[in-house]
Order: structure tokens, then C-alpha cells, then sequence
């Protein structure tokens, strides 16, 4: 069997799918014997009889049929091909490294995601996940092109585009903690504090809301953080977006005041301010920018 041309497969193909070769010839605007000559010629270095010429339409025989499976899973994958090519010849960038923070509003955030890269189907998302100092130190070891986090704006190595607000809040499950009027960091003190695990590497440990001499357990996310408040197993603080409805039907409790303030994180887009960003992480940057 001899190596087949790539013309010989289109042109079988376009047969297979326009059940003819007239209407083959016409689609790929050749004449009607070179469409016929390549099918042949194809049959021949196969060894295999694709169509079956008996009728008045030519069709696939069980040979054919199983061929053009493959066949079009190939040319599939060619078209793909080219595309991308096309796509790096114009500068675009073939994947784009973008970090959530663990307390994004994930939802809205994945959805504006999904929308952009809908777009850039020549792109592909490479999406991760990370805590506390985690999303700056992939940004700074340049395995990140964009972060959705929390950063310090004073950083002259970064340029920020403000997406929101977040509002923490100190919870406790009602069971846990006996109703007192305004709750004080010394009762809360015997209790277990639920933290979250800084995923960074290599950078210095950053603490947020922890309290002084309270035992703690650390988890590596929001959504394991509020089940363990929610089982009374810890108190902690937690993002407003996460927990409005048990709040609302008295599954948490409310611990802020004068004694236990909550916090209010600025959640902002964030990219390296000494770095070229290619066309697709421009559109990206823009999209986020107007949304």
C-alpha cells in the first residue's frame, strides 16, 4: 500500500458527503474526472473499495463508511491545524494563564471567563486556583499572565483593573457559640479558628483575621471553610457572597461588631507591569476593563 495524498482524501470525502461526484467537483471547484481519477487513485493505494458504484447515487460501502470516519476526524483535525497556524502567524497567543483567588465570586467570574475565551477559540484557558499570597507568587515567578485577587495597588511591578469589593465576615454556627449581645474576642478565643492554607511556595506566610492564641485548623478553600462553620466544627470569617442565605435563615451567625470587625477586600485584575501582553491577554485585559 502506498502513501495517500491529502487532495485524494478531500476529494473522497466531499464524494462521501454530497453522495456524488458532480456535486464533489462542484464543491471543491474541480473538474468531474479529477475528483473521480484522486478517488480511484485512493481506492487503488488502499486496496479497499470505498463506494459502491452500482446505483444511480454512489454510496459508502461498510469498507467506505468506516474510512470516512477516520477520514473526517483527520481533516477535522487538519482545519485545526491550519487555523492555529494562522492564529500564531498573527502573533496570537496559543494559551493564556489566567489564576482565581480563593475568594472570588467564582460564578460571575468563570462566566465572564467562558464568554471571552468563547470568542478565542484558538486560545486555550489554562485556569488555576489559589489561596492567600498563592495567585502573587505565580504572577511573580511568571507562571500566571493574569490574576483575579487580591493585591497590594502601592506594588510598582503591577498595573490593576478594579473588579469589586468583598465583604469578609466573622461567622459562627449558633450552636457553638451561646447568643450574647456583642461577642468579644475572648470568647471566641477557646474555639476553633477556621484558616485558610496559604498555597504559595516559596514566599514568606501571610495571615489574615487570625486571632491570637485561639487553636486553628486551616483548609484550602472558602467552599470546606463555611462547611465547618456551618457543623459548628470552627467559626471564621467568611466572604458576604457565600453565605447571604444562611445568614438570612439563621444557619450562621453574625459575630461582627466594635470587638470583631469584618474587612473589606478589594478584589482587582492583575498582571505584571514590566512584561509584553499579547494581542489575546490585551483583549482579555480590555474585556475585563469594560465589563
Amino acid at each position: 500500500m502506498h502513501d495517500f495524498t491529502l487532495h485524494d482524501l478531500q476529494c473522497f470525502d466531499a464524494v462521501a458527503t454530497a453522495g456524488g461526484f458532480q456535486a464533489a467537483a462542484q464543491h471543491l471547484h474541480r473538474s468531474h474526472p479529477a475528483v473521480f481519477a484522486a478517488v480511484a487513485r485512493l481506492e487503488r493505494q488502499l486496496g479497499l473499495v470505498l463506494l459502491d458504484r452500482s446505483g444511480y447515487r454512489v454510496t459508502l460501502t461498510v469498507s467506505g463508511k468506516s474510512f470516512h470516519r477516520r477520514a473526517q476526524g483527520l481533516l477535522r483535525e487538519l482545519g485545526s491545524l491550519r487555523d492555529h497556524a494562522t492564529h500564531l502567524a498573527a502573533g496570537e497567543e496559543s494559551e493564556l494563564r489566567v489564576v482565581l483567588g480563593d475568594f472570588c465570586p467564582r460564578p460571575a467570574l468563570l462566566e465572564r471567563l467562558a464568554r471571552f475565551f468563547a470568542g478565542e477559540p484558538q486560545t486555550r484557558l489554562q485556569l488555576y486556583f489559589e489561596s492567600v499570597s498563592g495567585p502573587l507568587e505565580r504572577l511573580l515567578d511568571d507562571q500566571a499572565d493574569l490574576i483575579l485577587h487580591r493585591v497590594d495597588k502601592a506594588d510598582p511591578r503591577l498595573e490593576w483593573l478594579d473588579l469589586g469589593a468583598v465583604d469578609f465576615i466573622p461567622v459562627i454556627a449558633p450552636a457553638l457559640l451561646p447568643e450574647m449581645a456583642s461577642p468579644s474576642p475572648e470568647h471566641l478565643r477557646p474555639l476553633t479558628q477556621c484558616v485558610m492554607r496559604d498555597s504559595a511556595r516559596h514566599s514568606p506566610p501571610v495571615e489574615f483575621f487570625t486571632l491570637d492564641g485561639a487553636p486553628q485548623c486551616s483548609v484550602p478553600d472558602q467552599a470546606m471553610k463555611k462547611e465547618l462553620v456551618l457543623y459548628g466544627l470552627a467559626w471564621g470569617h467568611l466572604p458576604r457572597h457565600l453565605i447571604e442565605e444562611e445568614l438570612a435563615d439563621g444557619r450562621l451567625r453574625d459575630l461582627s461588631g466594635a470587638q470583631l470587625p469584618g474587612r473589606r477586600e478589594e478584589l482587582v485584575a492583575a498582571r505584571r507591569r514590566d512584561r509584553a501582553h499579547g494581542p489575546v491577554a490585551q483583549r482579555l485585559w480590555s474585556f475585563l476593563q469594560a465589563s
